[in-house]
């Protein structure tokens, strides 16, 4: 930030951690999104969440609305390298289901699980597990007892009470691991609800316009609310709800906090997994000495260190740059293409070089500078060893799956 800039006190509130991600308190203003994939597939769901990584996305929510998707978070938490929150609606087994997959949060709407046996069943198992929950507000689904009771018409003082009351039944069974949103797609009906609500708890908030709608329109209504709020001291995580690929979300959402100062703006964007039964090298020192050597490099891109070549080019193909290892070898691809093949103890200065080389001339001359093919077959190789002594299931994820199998036997 320039010295000198005006800056924005922000309201105090107490701090929560969603997996490794700390929100609230002086924790810095964290991105989230959605993916928009089906959750039963994990592939596609995961090479989801790491283009949303590589776009500056710090936690992504994930639906659990059937067995499967909930069998399908089991196989993608011990891969995603951001914490998963689950999205709960109507049925509160499903969030039991989510707990039991190892996600790192849950989001319920008070509007859709109403008994409150069940909102508190699913706050112990949440207490017992140490998950936080957002109470999830929304204009469009609040309970038709309190839309009654405030005039057959949405309010602000109708969204605050809705998350109150929530929270209420959670403060009865001592869970306090939360985070609140009152979301609407009216943004002036949405800023006084944050508003009102901030004066009455100092839980993390979590910002955003629901259904803000396709682009342009719908960056620039978030926008509105968001930035709103954000200039007034509001706000602890945010979301743009956008109807466009998730990835514009995390961009829009990333690109608002450094135009506020609120996130520092950085040259290399380095994601890595969070490693895995699958890891074939101590994936958070490579990636550390990744951090360190291009630290220095002012490059503009998306560089990924990958635990292996199983899942890696995948998952994280669309980052400019990434390497992955398999059998004490380094896998190097771009753009998710494999591209050379380097001894263990030389990624990460192939790493650098390669960078360099993109940064001055584009990924298409890298690419055009190397056979492809020959690297695909080698990492392919590789992969197929991986798997032969690894099996399928490395992360043990099919425990998991036959939990939350036995729970709705």
């Amino acid at each position: 930030m320039d010295a000198g800039a005006v800056t924005f006190p922000r309201r105090a509130t107490r701090q929560i951690h969603v997996g490794g991600v700390a929100v609230g308190g002086d924790a810095p203003i964290s991105v989230q999104s959605m993916t928009t994939t089906k959750t039963a597939d994990v592939e596609g769901t995961l090479q989801q969440i790491y283009a949303l990584a590589a776009a500056g996305c710090d936690i992504v929510r994930c639906t659990c609305n059937e067995v499967e998707a909930a069998e399908g978070l089991a196989r993608i938490v011990p891969r995603s390298p951001i914490p998963i929150v689950a999205d709960i609606h109507h049925q509160y087994r499903m969030a039991l289901a989510a707990l039991d997959a190892g996600v790192h949060g849950l989001r319920l709407n008070p509007g859709n699980i109403r008994k409150p046996e069940h909102i508190k069943a699913v706050a112990t198992a949440a207490r017992d597990r140490g998950v936080p929950i957002r109470i999830g507000v929304n204009g469009g689904s609040l309970d038709p007892a309190l839309y009654e009771r405030h005039g057959g018409r949405v309010t602000p003082e109708a969204m605050v009470e809705s998350a109150m009351q929530e929270l209420a039944y959670f403060d009865e069974v001592g869970f306090d691991a939360v985070k609140i949103s009152v979301k609407a797609s009216n943004v002036p009906l949405m800023i006084e609800a944050y508003r009102q609500l901030s004066e009455v708890t100092d839980h993390p908030l979590h910002l955003g316009v629901t259904e803000a709608g396709p682009l342009p329109e719908g960056l620039i209504k978030a926008t509105a609310g968001i930035a709103t709020l954000l200039a007034e001291g509001i706000g602890d995580t945010i979301r743009y709800s956008l109807t466009a690929d998730p990835v514009e979300e995390a961009r829009a959402g990333r690109a608002l906090l450094e135009s506020f100062g609120l996130r520092e703006r950085t040259n290399v964007d380095l994601i890595a997994c969070p490693s895995c039964g699958r890891a074939e090298i101590d994936v958070i020192a490579v990636a550390s000495e990744a951090r360190d050597a291009l630290a220095d490099e002012q490059l503009p891109l998306q560089v990924a260190v990958m635990g292996c070549v199983v899942n890696g080019p995948g998952e994280a193909r669309d980052a400019d740059l990434g390497i992955a290892a398999g059998r004490r070898r380094g896998h190097l691809f771009v753009k998710g293409q494999n591209v050379a093949v380097v001894p263990e103890d030389e990624m990460v200065p192939t790493l650098v070089e390669w960078a360099r080389f993109i940064a001055e001339h584009g990924t298409d001359a890298a690419l055009a500078r190397v056979d492809t093919e020959v690297a695909r077959r080698e990492a392919e190789k590789d992969r197929a060893e991986l798997l032969e002594i690894q099996g399928e299931d490395a992360n043990d994820s099919e425990q998991r799956v036959e939990l939350i199998s036995q729970r709705f036997d």
